[in-house]
């Protein structure tokens, strides 16, 4: 996937550093998870080199639980190979974990029949796109016309 590692650096931000995320759990790197809610914050440097090979490995794993879910992998295939709408569905279980995304069952069911403009609005409706509206947009753009987010195309924007 050509630009699926550029979304997830322009979505989740890189901090070479420990800090909370929004929920409260300590991360470093590409919002990688390093402990439990409120745990205190080890103190380390991670580089950017390192990050991207564990970024690679988080997504093909995201992407291989993914497939072990009928609805999800259904949803996968329904994509036709368009990486653009791929990577949305990739990006929503790496935010969201595997679960989360399974929760989306309607636009699993309307990815997976090719609907993407309904599972686009779909995307829209959900305590997701309230909680992340900037991220959901451009998400939800992206399974609708089946083309990158210009954001993504250049690493770095």
């Amino acid at each position: 996937m050509p630009f699926i590692t550029n979304q997830m650096e322009y979505e989740e931000g890189f901090k070479p550093r420990p800090y909370y995320c929004s929920e409260g759990y300590p991360s470093v790197g590409y919002g990688f998870k390093i402990g439990e809610k409120n745990a205190p914050l080890p103190s380390f440097y991670l580089p950017r080199a390192a990050a991207d090979v564990w970024l690679a490995e988080l997504l093909a794993g995201t992407r291989a639980e993914m497939q072990k879910v009928p609805a999800i992998a259904s949803a996968l295939a329904g994509c036709a190979g368009n990486a653009a709408r791929e990577a949305v569905l990739i990006s929503m279980a790496y935010q969201l974990g595997v679960p989360g995304l399974a929760k989306f069952a309607r636009t699993l069911s309307l990815v997976a029949a090719k609907d993407y403009i309904s599972a686009s609005a779909e995307m829209m409706n959900s305590l997701w796109a309230r909680q992340t509206p900037s991220r959901a947009n451009r998400h939800s753009r992206q399974m609708a016309i089946g083309e990158w987010c210009p954001l993504y195309q250049v690493k770095g924007a």
